[in-house]
């Protein structure tokens, strides 16, 4: 017996490994899905596409099929416990993300696939990397305990927003190597070299697919769903964790579908998710080649590179700010229901507002940081929404996160094709101006076309954003999905 008493002892920190573990799987996932965008004019050129919108269906399958998949992936981890559910989820999705720089390639005289294939490949990743983040929810909710879930949430989306704003940079570095324009003695603009590609784009999907392989391997010795089931966890940590909790970190296999399916404040937050993933969603898909198109960022640039990340980057800082405040604001006043919802409220007004702006800049620094404060702003909200899966969720958590973020994503499908197809028609507007075909335009003249699409665009994020703040009106945290029993009354 330990000489010291359980309340006496200095509690462990195993549960910050869980957390450095969801934090790393965030990134990954976000290398993973922001790749792509980063790789479309590579794919544009090599599948001999017309412009970025003729990928607009494989923006959509990703999104689509992520989104129909969280819940179902949601259910295992709550029925099956988030470890096992985990490792299949990563598995699957690195294989199809090696698989995505198959496409197109030419072995011999024969082409493997072209944009049907694509989209195929896309939606099956999306179907993969489905329930991600219900899971992590779920081993958050199972190893930190109320006070401490907008921090960790926070950390989790800060760790992904991160990384998806390394990403242009890591594929600047890796695929398209780094130059710089110098003028000559003669005042001719001369490109010099500073770094040269280290790897094909094919070969960059192989190596982040392989990425996520080795994430499971360490995963899969080292993390256990309960801290009950750890044995470096001592009492005192146990005892964090539990605080104010009766439900044990139980699993379930009997889901009340029909309540939870018919609840309105799950719509409510599901609904504001979707707004929030609309607008939000141009940062991983159409962002790079808008730049390249319509400010003339070159593709091998360091400063293009920070452009196209920048949303991201500063999204990050949001993300862990917003998890910070709301839960300060809970401990500090008690009000559970403010310390999710003005976050939101604040937050998406000031996003609604950035969109509004984009169409009046006219350089490719005050698009940056206009877009980059919209998702900045954004992203304070991911810390109270996800918090607010667990507060309303409580042991269905990861089934109200799946929900959430299926609703969210698809919002990021009807954007991808949208957004798409508003580009393809003005683009055909402007052939049909000039009286010739699309694919018989210039690329300056396709640039042309696409902007006025661009800004239609982006009006529309603007006010998809108006609902989201309305929506937060009405989310409230402290009505659970379920009504507990009694003896589950006060579970946080």
């Amino acid at each position: 017996m330990s000489a010291v008493a359980p309340n006496l002892q200095r509690p462990t920190r195993v549960r910050y490994g869980v957390l450095g573990f969801a934090c790393s799987l965030s990134m990954i996932t976000y290398l993973d899905r922001v790749c792509f965008g980063a790789a479309a004019t590579a794919i544009v050129v090599d599948l001999h596409l017309n412009s970025v919108a003729d990928l607009k269906w494989a923006f959509t399958a990703f999104a689509f099929s992520y989104a129909v998949f969280e819940v179902p992936s949601g259910w295992l981890g709550d029925v099956y416990g988030p470890r096992i559910t985990l490792i299949r989820i990563v598995l699957w999705w690195s294989l199809f993300t090696a698989l995505t720089g198959m496409v197109g390639v030419s072995i011999g005289s024969v082409t493997v696939g072209g944009l049907s294939l694509l989209i195929t490949i896309r939606f099956l990743f999306g179907m993969g990397e489905a329930g991600a983040y219900p899971n992590i929810t779920r081993a958050l909710h199972n190893w930190f305990s109320y006070r401490e879930r907008g921090f960790s949430q926070g950390m989790v989306w800060m760790s992904g927003r991160l990384m998806g704003g390394l990403t242009p940079l890591v594929w600047t570095v890796l695929i398209a190597g780094i130059t710089t324009t110098q003028m000559s003695p003669s005042g001719e603009a001369v490109e010099q070299t500073l770094l040269s590609p280290l790897l094909h784009w094919r070969s960059a999907f192989l190596l982040f697919g392989v990425l996520g392989i080795a994430w499971c391997v360490l995963f899969a010795l080292w993390f256990r769903d309960r801290p009950a089931d750890k044995e470096s966890v001592n009492e005192a940590e146990r005892e964090l964790i539990d605080f104010g909790r009766q439900d044990h970190h139980g699993e379930h296999a009997g889901v009340p579908w029909g309540r939870l399916l018919t609840n309105a404040n799950l719509w409510t937050l599901c609904l504001m998710y979707f707004c929030a993933a609309y607008g939000w969603y141009f940062n991983i898909t159409y962002l790079p080649r808008f730049l390249e198109d319509q400010h003339d960022v070159p593709v091998a640039s360091l400063l293009g590179a920070i452009y196209k990340g920048g949303p991201l980057w500063l999204g990050a800082s949001g993300c862990l700010l917003g998890g910070f405040v709301t839960d300060w604001y809970v401990r500090r006043t008690g009000n559970l229901r403010m310390g999710r919802r003005l976050l939101g409220i604040i937050g998406h007004v000031l996003c609604a507002a950035c969109y509004f702006a984009l169409p009046f800049t006219n350089t490719a620094f005050t698009f940056f940081l206009a877009i980059s404060l919209a998702a900045f702003f954004n992203d304070l909200t991911m810390g109270p929404a996800w918090a607010t899966c667990q507060d309303i969720g409580k042991r269905y958590a990861a089934i109200v996160a799946g929900c959430m973020n299926t609703i969210g994503n698809l919002g990021g499908a009807t954007a991808g094709f949208v957004t798409g197809y508003i580009l393809d028609l003005t683009l055909a507007k402007h052939a049909a101006e000039l009286g010739t075909d699309v694919d018989k335009l210039s690329e300056s003249a396709k640039s042309a076309g696409l902007a006025p699409g661009y800004e239609i665009n982006f009006f529309i994020y603007g006010a998809v954003y108006v609902i989201a703040v309305l929506c937060w009106l009405w989310i409230d945290a402290t009505k659970p999905v379920v009504a507990p029993s009694e003896s589950e009354a006060q579970i946080p």
